[in-house]
């Protein structure tokens, strides 16, 4: 529970003076009186490790800084239908809050404690519900005005100060999220050692959802991809209801969530255990694009250097194989190279897949590479059909995707125990 005591105090220390409200997620009804698998909010579980619904965290800076919890009621009875929870008092000792009440008093307290502070600090935008309840509490405050009450007179977003913070991983997040690739590198080895022809995607699915949860994860950190043949060619395909063919490649895209923390890898490999030669070509063309972007991750770097990197690689690749026409520069200046390769070549990953932070400073300049940022690198190559296309590369979708801990010296490619060389893969599908 120290890290986040850490971290609430780091964020009270940042705000200087004031209130800061945040909420967690709520339960979300799938079907009747039937809840989706509960996800706690990032922020929250950010600053808390609080796992539990209906929940609020405020913290309050200034002369006297502290940290309360809102949460439900200790209820042996309704315990025998859901499941355990702590009750404020217990969450209080257990999780190091200062205060600690029920959720059923917030409408009452919030009021009085934000009364005369000199700012709020509040997530204004991300929830219409708490937008509300936000905005009734100030008049709450606002109606009290003759009474010497004064209400927050700035209102800021928390998430900025949050976003920077939740950007450079301590070095327990980063275990996790090592455990957390470990898992899901594990689940890829072993979806390529179970594929055949013949097979259906969702029976690939099932072979690593299975590894996620033997090895303790808590559920897939996104909807999985499971693209066979021309379905790799759709970035966000996840239908994962198609036969797989022989001859065809098989493209997942598939990571686990452990304590809050995603992996995310991509793997793309033959149904048959064999590439065959346009596959090779542009395989190899997309492994040598992601060796130069991760040749770029390192501190003296900044954002989109690894971008760019792995696209003059591709570019080079699609003139040569005859996909793009003219030069280098030509093709990047005219774009026409999106035709094959249409989207970045990483992103931010943490409590979310998408994680919070910025990749442009203030003056527009992208951000240099810190110690303890952790991205992906997933460079692509999708051909479709098309007159302007040898046929042989037709319907032919890869992405090569791994998660990387940028250090001190370097990086630490926190994934690369999921086999991704042809050599190495075909020696892993022949063990089949």
């Amino acid at each position: 529970m120290q890290e986040f005591s850490r971290r609430r105090q780091q964020l009270i220390n940042h705000m200087q003076a004031g209130i800061a409200i945040i909420p967690t997620a709520p339960e979300v009804t799938r079907n009747r009186d039937s809840h989706y698998p509960y996800r706690f909010d990032s922020y929250f579980y950010y600053l808390t490790g609080f796992k539990e619904p209906e929940a609020v965290l405020v913290l309050m800076a200034g002369p006297q800084p502290k940290s309360i919890l809102f949460c439900r009621d200790k209820d042996l009875d309704r315990e025998i239908w859901d499941g355990f929870r702590y009750g404020p008092e217990a969450a209080k000792t257990v999780f190091g809050f200062d205060e600690a009440y029920s959720i059923t008093q917030l409408d009452t307290e919030l009021p009085k404690l934000m009364a005369n502070q000199p700012a709020l600090h509040f997530s204004l935008g991300a929830d219409s519900a708490w937008d509300s309840k936000v905005t009734a509490w100030l008049n709450a405050v606002k109606a009290q005005t003759r009474s010497g009450m004064q209400a927050p007179a700035q209102l800021l977003d928390v998430r900025q100060a949050l976003d920077a913070m939740r950007l450079l991983k301590s070095p327990e997040e980063m275990d996790v999220m090592r455990r957390s690739a470990q898992i899901a590198a594990t689940a890829h080895n072993r979806a390529m050692q179970h594929t055949r022809p013949g097979q259906w995607e969702y029976e690939v699915e099932a072979e690593f959802l299975h590894t996620f949860y033997r090895h303790g994860a808590q559920a897939p950190a996104y909807t999985s991809i499971v693209a066979g043949g021309a379905n790799a060619c759709t970035l966000h395909y996840n239908f994962n209801n198609a036969q797989l063919k022989d001859g065809d490649l098989l493209l997942i895209d598939a990571g686990c969530e452990l304590d809050g923390y995603a992996s995310d890898i991509t793997r793309t490999f033959p149904v048959n255990g064999r590439f065959s030669g346009p596959q090779k070509d542009l395989y190899e063309l997309v492994l040598a694009a992601q060796a130069a972007a991760l040749g770029k991750v390192n501190t003296q770097q900044h954002w989109n250097a690894p971008h760019e990197a792995a696209l003059e690689v591709l570019v080079d690749g699609f003139i040569h194989y005859g996909l793009c026409q003219g030069s280098r520069d030509a093709v990047l200046e005219t774009g026409s190279y999106r035709q094959f390769y249409m989207h970045r070549t990483g992103h931010w990953l943490g409590l979310d897949v998408h994680d919070a932070g910025e990749y442009k400073t203030a003056d527009g300049a992208w951000v240099m590479l810190q110690p303890g940022h952790v991205l992906t690198v997933e460079p692509g190559c999708y051909v479709r059909p098309a007159d302007n296309v040898p046929p042989h590369f037709w319907n032919i979708g890869i992405r090569i995707e791994d998660d990387v801990l940028v250090t001190e010296h370097g990086h630490e490619v926190l994934t690369a125990a999921a086999v991704k060389t042809v050599a190495d893969i075909e020696t892993l599908m022949a063990q089949r």
